[in-house]
């Protein structure tokens, strides 16, 4: 039996995708050789990256000013990559301080430069999230910086704000083509792609060129946005794999009805938990709703024991990756777009299930 995977990440990937990688794995296209073992200079390798690249500029409708490419170090590399070659001496960066991965990149950032946190809501224990139209950057600032989706505290930016001259920053590894986005509102766009866009090992970068001018020149080869913008991210040795399932997964997304296809399956599929949730003493969250994100759906139950079997018994009906983040315990849902409708369907008759019997 398949089973259900709602783990925050690495992640559900479509059926359809790994039976492709399977049937390709061996010989990619009759070409005798198979993507993972050939060169990344030239060949069929280069010619899958392009129709990845152009695949990506098409669905997320990104400009031609911008690159766009791959890069390894996961998510977290540029929480330190960004300060190192856009916090400038004598700047601030703003960061939203709304939850786990933000914190970590304002405080990377703070030990190459002076950081502003706009907004930290640690007093409410980040389940709120600033009203877009408030949100003013720093005179001067170098960059504003904002996670778009908080996969620990599930809490997600609805709208954007507009920050002027300001370049605009987002961390939306787990949002990243779960909707449309107008990408011209950012100077930046990056993504770990382990949790929409396919397995672990690669990072998407969006970048609109001009940025690269207010750079620091003065780092090594590796952390110079600048060398991999004239490489197409292929300075050296990308992680391939991941890139062919990226393009896999992307195909995906484009014959499930693109970016606006991908919102409507997570209106969907969220309204059926939070409509759970919100019809029950029993289940809670503790997010603020103006806020809930549609990707990861946290929830508490009243006790913690309760909460154990919740995990315990899910499990037993193939319900994968449940249990909340180690960091603030209870129960999360993470519906990202591969996992199957049915799947949702499941967990919304268990946890009905499980109030009838434990409520």
């Amino acid at each position: 039996m398949k089973k259900k995977n709602f783990f925050a990440g690495p992640s559900v990937l479509p059926v359809e995708v790994l039976e492709e990688i399977k049937a390709q794995i061996v010989d990619y296209n009759g070409q005798g050789l198979s993507m993972i073992e050939a060169s990344h200079r030239g060949g069929m390798f280069e010619e899958m990256y392009d129709e990845c690249l152009l695949t990506l500029r098409r669905l997320m409708g990104i400009p031609e000013d911008y690159d766009v490419y791959f890069l390894g170090g996961g998510a977290t590399l540029q929480f330190t990559m960004i300060p190192m070659n856009f916090l400038l001496p004598g700047s601030v960066a703003d960061y939203a301080k709304t939850g786990s991965w933000a914190n970590k990149a304002a405080s990377d950032a703070s030990k190459i430069g002076k950081v502003n946190a706009f907004f930290d809501d640690k007093e409410g224990n980040y389940t709120t999230l600033p009203d877009p139209k408030s949100v003013k950057p720093s005179e001067g600032a170098s960059y504003l910086y904002l996670c778009s989706n908080e996969t620990i505290g599930g809490i997600e930016w609805q709208d954007f704000p507009e920050t002027g001259d300001v370049p605009l920053i987002a961390d939306m590894s787990s949002d990243i083509l779960s909707r449309p986005v107008d990408v011209s509102k950012f100077s930046m766009i990056y993504a770990g792609v382990q949790k929409n866009l396919g397995p672990a090992g690669a990072t998407l970068i969006i970048m609109k060129r001009s940025m690269l001018d207010r750079r620091n020149e003065n780092l090594t080869a590796y952390m110079d946005y600048g060398l991999h913008s004239k490489n197409k991210g292929l300075y050296n040795t990308p992680p391939v794999f991941s890139i062919w399932a990226v393009k896999l997964v992307l195909d995906w997304v484009e014959k499930n009805g693109g970016a606006e296809g991908m919102l409507k399956r997570a209106k969907e599929k969220s309204s059926l938990i939070y409509s759970v949730i919100d019809s029950s003493d029993f289940y809670r969250s503790p997010v603020d709703k103006r806020y809930r994100s549609r990707m990861n759906v946290v929830f508490r139950l009243p006790s913690e024991e309760l909460e154990k079997k919740f995990v315990e018994e899910s499990g037993k009906e193939g319900m994968l990756g449940l249990k909340g983040h180690r960091s603030v315990g209870g129960l999360r849902a993470s519906l990202y777009n591969a996992l199957p409708y049915d799947d949702v369907v499941a967990l919304r008759d268990f946890m009905i299930e499980f109030e009838r019997k434990n409520g």
